[in-house]
This record gives C-alpha cells, sequence and structure tokens, in this order.
C-alpha cells in the first residue's frame, strides 16, 4: 500500500459515506479558485470533513505520510491560494456550515468555515445583530476563506477588516492537535496575539473549525451620496480629503472603463462619459447622516466634481452600490481577465490610478479600475481578447508593472486577496530580508513537515 492509499484509507474511516472523492471527473471543481493567471496541479482526492474531529484525523493521517495539504472554503479567493498542487490533499470545509452560538449579550458569535458569509449575516440579523465584513463575493465567499485571506469589503473603510472581526479561532495544526486561541472578551492581551497570525495566514498555519466573529448592533439605513468626475485624478484628491474630515461607513470608487463595463452589461443609466464614479454611505443615524453626506458632497464639488447629489431614494441607492458590486463581472464578460489587488496611502490615491492607466496604454491592454477608495484599495482589473496568447503575455507584463507601482509609491502589493501563488515574487520585493527570514521560522514553528498549503503566501519555501 502507497502513503497516499495508507492516507485515504485512513480518510475513509474517519469519514461519511461520499467524503472522500477520487473520481477524476469531479476532482477538476475543486483544484482551482477564481483567479486566472494562476498554477494548479492535480491532487489525489478531496475530503469534505463536517466536524473538528474529521479535520484533526485527516491532519495527523497526512502528517503521518507528509502528503501537502490544501484547505479549502468555498473556491472564491483570487489570487490561487486554494489551488490544487500536484499529489495533494484538498480538505474542503464547505459541509462545516452550522452556527454554534449566537451570544447577543456578549456580541459575538460561533461558527463553522463552511457558512457563506451573507448566510451568517442574515442569521444574526434575526437577533438583531450585524456582522461588519461584506467582501463584494459575500454571497458566494465562506467565513473560513475570509478569515484565511483576512478579506475587506465596502464597509472597512469604517469597520476594519476581518482580523478587526475576529476574537478567537479554533484551528486543527499540521500534525492534527487541536488548540483554540484568542478570547471571549473585548480586551485581552495575554501571550502573544496568535489569532492575529492565523488570520490572513492562507492555510499555510492551520485549518480553521471555528471563528468566533465579533458583532454589532444593526446600523440605521444608510445614506447615499454620489459624486462625478472628469477624471480619476480629481476623484483621488477628494478621497484624500474626504478621509481627512470624514468617517464614511463605504466609499467606493469606479474609473470610466469600469462604469462602461457595468453600463454595457446592465444598462442602468450610469454616465459612461465621466471620468470617475464615488460612491459614499454614511450610517450615522438621521440628521447627522444628512450632514455628513452633505459635507462629503461639498468636499467633492470644491475638488470639480461634475455632478454630486445626495440619493433620496432607496432603490435608486441600491442601484448605485449594486453597480459597484457588479464591477468584477462585468468586467469578466469582456473577455479573459486577469484581477490586481493593491492598496497605496490615500495621498497617492490618484496618482497610482494615473500610472495605472499609463501601463494600460503601453502594454496595449484594457485596465478597468475600481476599489475601496477609503482605504486606499484599488482593483485594477486587465481584460484582453478571449484565447490571445500575445495578449495574455501582455497582460501578465502589466499585472506585475501594477504591483510595482504600489510599492513604488509606499503601498502593498495586495490589501485584501491575498498572496496566494500569483504575487510570491513581490512579495519578497515588500518584504526586507528579516522579515522574510521571520516568517519562515513562524512556517516552521507551526508546520515543521511544510505540509500545509506548499508554495503559497510566503516569498520563501
Amino acid at each position: 500500500m502507497t502513503d497516499e492509499d495508507a492516507l485515504l484509507a485512513a480518510c475513509g474511516a474517519a469519514l461519511a459515506d461520499g467524503d472522500v472523492v477520487t473520481d477524476p471527473d469531479r476532482l477538476p471543481t475543486y483544484t482551482r479558485d477564481r483567479s486566472t493567471g494562476s498554477e494548479a496541479g492535480e491532487p489525489i482526492a478531496v475530503v469534505f470533513p463536517r466536524t473538528t474531529e474529521q479535520v484533526s484525523a485527516i491532519m495527523k493521517a497526512a502528517h503521518q505520510y507528509r502528503i501537502p495539504v490544501v484547505p479549502r472554503g468555498a473556491g472564491s479567493g483570487l489570487s490561487g491560494g486554494s489551488n490544487a498542487i500536484d499529489g495533494s490533499l484538498i480538505v474542503c470545509v464547505e459541509k462545516m456550515r452550522d452556527v454554534l452560538t449566537v451570544d447577543a449579550g456578549n456580541g459575538y458569535v460561533e461558527t463553522q468555515p463552511g457558512i457563506f458569509n451573507t448566510e451568517l449575516r442574515d442569521h444574526v440579523a434575526k437577533h438583531g445583530l450585524w456582522y461588519a465584513p461584506d467582501p463584494a463575493s459575500k454571497d458566494f465567499c465562506s467565513i473560513g476563506g475570509n478569515v484565511n485571506t483576512n478579506a475587506g469589503g465596502l464597509c472597512c473603510v469604517k469597520y476594519g477588516v476581518t482580523r478587526d472581526s475576529v476574537l478567537g479561532l479554533e484551528v486543527v495544526l499540521a500534525d492534527g492537535r487541536v488548540t483554540r486561541i484568542g478570547r471571549r472578551t473585548i480586551k485581552g492581551v495575554a501571550g502573544y496575539d496568535l489569532t492575529g497570525l492565523m488570520v490572513g495566514s492562507e492555510g499555510t498555519l492551520g485549518i480553521v473549525t471555528m471563528a468566533r466573529l465579533k458583532l454589532r448592533a444593526l446600523p440605521p439605513p444608510p445614506t447615499t451620496a454620489v459624486a462625478v468626475f472628469a477624471d480619476v485624478g480629481a476623484a483621488g484628491l477628494a478621497v484624500e480629503q474626504i478621509m481627512a474630515q470624514l468617517t464614511p461607513s463605504m466609499l467606493e470608487l469606479m474609473d470610466q472603463a469600469t462604469i462602461t463595463a457595468v453600463e454595457n452589461w446592465r444598462p442602468m443609466g450610469l454616465d459612461t462619459t465621466a471620468g470617475a464614479l464615488l460612491i459614499a454611505q454614511t450610517d450615522a443615524a438621521g440628521s447627522a447622516g444628512i450632514a455628513e453626506a452633505d459635507l462629503l458632497l461639498e468636499i467633492c464639488e470644491r475638488n470639480g466634481a461634475t455632478e454630486a447629489y445626495r440619493s433620496e431614494d432607496p432603490e435608486q441607492a441600491e442601484m448605485l452600490v449594486g453597480a459597484r458590486r457588479m464591477a468584477i463581472p462585468a468586467l469578466e464578460m469582456m473577455g479573459d481577465w486577469l484581477l490586481d489587488d493593491i492598496a497605496v496611502p490615500r495621498s497617492q490615491l490618484a496618482q497610482a490610478m494615473i500610472m495605472i492607466g499609463e501601463i494600460g496604454q503601453r502594454n496595449d491592454v484594457f485596465i478597468g479600475t475600481f476599489g475601496h477608495a477609503g482605504d486606499g484599495n484599488l482593483h485594477p482589473t486587465i481584460v484582453v481578447p478571449r484565447g490571445d496568447e500575445g495578449a495574455a503575455i501582455r497582460a501578465m507584463v502589466a499585472f506585475n508593472e501594477i504591483l510595482d507601482v504600489a510599492l513604488k509609491v509606499g503601498g502593498t502589493v495586495t490589501g485584501e486577496h491575498g498572496i496566494g501563488t500569483l504575487k510570491r515574487a513581490h512579495l519578497a520585493l515588500e518584504l526586507d530580508e528579516v522579515a522574510i527570514d521571520l516568517h519562515s521560522r513562524v512556517k516552521a514553528a507551526w508546520d515543521p513537515l511544510g505540509i500545509l498549503n506548499p508554495g503559497k503566501a510566503l516569498p520563501r519555501w
């Protein structure tokens, strides 16, 4: 019996019938995430645990036989982080979907990792509570994936990214041991912040089987403000000044290319002659929200907005926010796409967008840029004709040049999508040698055999 056969036998003994899949016709469904341009190998199997104990049994066997393991949630990632590698076992937690506890008095929920973000938000809303992080993919991304990539979202400009909402985690380590890290209290500084370290580790340190997440009271209905600009430079300057004076609950940006793509895909009356569109919300209650929105619009007008207004119609407001959420699918419809994810200082937002436009012209590729302007988090999306190999090569050149821009202006090569396989080379440019060494030492402490998600997230393996 080979080591692979022995591992699969152990998985079969631990899991329910049908939860170990080796069918070559089914495996391709689980070998890639949503990213393009990332490599994927051929796994030996995909397994579907339903409990922490089952994950522990799987990892004990994988550790014993030294078989690489790729953790997987909903497969909605955009950096290749959950792509299979040759000879790996994919541990997919999509069947771990139970909400375990909602503690309204202490303001947290405990949940298994496979539940979708929107499902969890809907569940806690029945208790009058709110889970803040809301990635654009919230309807089809899992909480476990959000934790592993430290996902952001539209409202993180005010409420922070996933790490800011994680109080504690249950984690199965590479050797199958189970630990609970973090706390239930609002404050707590006992020991190193292992929870913070685990969030964003992209499955390289352990497999999350339970997340304890901070909840808030449901916010009041937001007030929506919209500003149209002739060029992205003016919009970028407005963003910098808005954030110096206000804390909106959302501040999103779309450039002309993205506006046009959305309007062509789902006509809704967007101004395709605009150079940039800012969509903002404030969730301050009543007259305070109106005052914040009006001040935001005043700042936009001072910075050259050609149109600025507060939406009085809830349906119109939802349509405008929906337009922003449609950016990725609209651009996907245009051809083969390659989505980037960078974050820059807000003072460099305008310059970065101008430089991204120049990259598109220089490489003869279409780039639509949108993102979370209040965070300086941009998603330049490169689109080329389907099946055009020469254009695909130029697209990858442009992708890497955009990462160079991020570093040049003092930013980072990923704001929320993670490193995965796509950005390891540029991570090595962002981190200094001491930091790279520390990353390697942390990895070795948690996973001495290096079996968890090999080749992902770290600059050096």
